[in-house]
């Protein structure tokens, strides 16, 4: 398991290095890079309406608890999932940690 899953977005949140990110990289599945590196995302797929917005339901509430919430394009099969801190102009740990959290809750 992850150890991002018992970390919390509280505290400093300084930009990570390329190097950080590779590495971070490795511990959430599935997830990719935005071509300039400032934004993780996934597509998360379900087998109907309901599920997907049961998940959104879920990543709502985790996002509010973690207080750091993602950009979402949600569609009838499928939620398109977009971390990046905004306020530091990239990626954070806090970006990790929220993708962790969501993995946890499908894979």
């Amino acid at each position: 398991m992850s150890q991002l899953l018992s970390m919390r977005c509280d505290g400093d949140n300084p930009l990570l290095s390329d190097p950080e990110v590779q590495q971070y990289m490795q511990d959430i599945n599935a997830w990719e890079t935005s071509n300039d590196g400032s934004v993780i995302q996934r597509d998360f797929g379900f087998n109907n309406f309901d599920k997907t917005i049961a998940f959104v339901n879920a990543l709502a509430w985790i996002a509010n608890q973690e207080n750091h919430h993602p950009d979402l394009e949600v569609g009838y099969k499928h939620c398109l999932v977009r971390y990046s801190t905004h306020s530091a102009g990239g990626l954070t740990i806090y970006d990790f940690i929220c993708a962790a959290k969501i993995n946890a809750l499908v894979d």
